[in-house]
């Protein structure tokens, strides 16, 4: 039940993320000078782990979203889709693998590998 709860957790944010953080961007650099190196540096951060992803597309995603560690996941999954102007039905579902890859992995580093077999 707590794998389900925080694989769905990790995902209802993703398709928002991926069609309004440009908006949302845009309209904070509007508000308030202070808003434009934050913003900037979060896009350069994007385009940096977007590498990957511009090489291999969709796989690339994965592979970025899968990794668990800091600095890789959904919502950088996602924000990396939109900087790249992917598009939401290929960006979600492959978020998604991703996501129960990091899970996968996750569950077995924490119960170990014999517990789970």
């Amino acid at each position: 039940m707590a794998l389900a709860a925080a694989v769905l957790g990790n995902m209802v944010p993703v398709p928002f993320i991926i069609l309004y953080i440009r908006h949302i961007f845009h309209w904070l650099q509007k508000q308030n000078p202070w808003w434009n190196e934050r913003i900037e540096a979060l896009e350069r951060k994007a385009h940096l782990k977007g590498r990957l992803v511009r090489k291999y597309r969709t796989l690339g995603l994965c592979v970025l979203v899968a990794i668990p560690l800091p600095g890789t996941g959904a919502w950088t999954g996602a924000l990396v889709a939109a900087v790249l102007d992917m598009r939401l039905k290929d960006a979600v579902p492959t978020i998604f693998l991703g996501v129960c890859i990091a899970s996968a992995i996750m569950t077995v580093v924490t119960y170990g590998a014999i517990h789970i077999l």
